[in-house]
């Protein structure tokens, strides 16, 4: 079901409905619990709703409002630590560092996330996505110092649900960081911070497409494969790609320049053509 989560990745949740007629819920109603219960599930599908119109600050004050509400609620806790990656995102589109303090914000969230529940997919995948782009914002040697926890913290993401769309497109960009260390860097970080990430093209254009597959909208799985395939020197492959990442949706304010650097890399190779 096509939603928003990758909003970011990175990056897009999954909206389930909130609400459903039922005899218990008819009974419920008579009770005094009921408004309270009530009021607070629309709150949260509000600012699910706020986050999918990228009103950040909107979502973002009625998402911790609730959680001051209910502190020990995972989920709260991973919506909150996604929508600070999409703030960060937005943020650094203007100054590259502004971004820094949403995405500690984030990892912050999911680890909290985590610590509350870690059988939800969700926590680690969004903990990956937190520390990778701070890693990305920080430089290489950050980057590589926090491989490890990145991979781990995706593998368990996986293992709880295969069809988390968002860990495997950070999955690809994982594969994608690592194939891009080349064999002189790659001995060079070895020799200095230990192991390095481990991964290949393949790899990363296995996950980009399942992550594709299961939610075809999503505007950086596109973005992301067509780099590999540059890199691989199949440019009508990535050509394909991009003309058709460049007719979706803006589902995240990222979605924006992603847009803008696929079409600089159409018009820069067709008049190489």
């Amino acid at each position: 079901m096509a939603t928003t989560e990758h909003q970011f990745s990175y990056l897009r949740p999954w909206f389930y409905p909130l609400l459903a007629f039922s005899l218990v819920a008819l009974i419920a109603s008579v009770t005094p619990e009921t408004p309270k219960k009530e009021k607070a599930i629309n709150a949260v599908d509000l600012a699910d709703r706020e986050l999918r119109k990228m009103n950040y600050p909107k979502a973002d004050s009625i998402y911790t409002s609730e959680l001051r509400k209910n502190p020990g609620n995972a989920s709260l806790c991973w919506k909150l630590a996604m929508l600070q990656v999409s703030m960060g995102e937005f943020a650094s589109s203007e100054n590259a560092d502004a971004g820094l303090p949403h995405y500690r914000k984030a990892a912050e969230y999911a680890r909290t996330s985590i610590s509350l529940d870690s059988t939800n997919s969700k926590g680690h995948t969004w903990l990956a996505a937190s520390l990778g782009i701070m890693a990305d914002n920080i430089g290489t040697k950050e980057k590589l110092n926090r491989a490890a926890e990145i991979k781990r913290e995706l593998d368990i993401a996986l293992r709880l649900n295969p069809n988390d769309e968002s860990a495997l497109s950070l999955l690809g960009s994982y594969y994608r960081e690592a194939a891009d260390i080349g064999w002189f860097r790659r001995m060079v970080a070895t020799t200095f911070i230990g192991e390095v990430p481990k991964g290949n093209y393949d790899l990363a254009e296995k996950a980009f497409k399942k992550a594709m597959a299961l939610d075809p909208e999503i505007i950086r799985n596109y973005h992301e494969l067509a780099l590999i395939y540059i890199e691989r020197g199949n440019r009508e492959e990535a050509f394909r790609l991009m003309k058709i990442a460049i007719q979706k949706p803006v589902l995240i304010a990222s979605d924006r320049s992603r847009i803008e650097k696929m079409h600089a890399l159409l018009k820069k190779y067709t008049q190489e053509e």
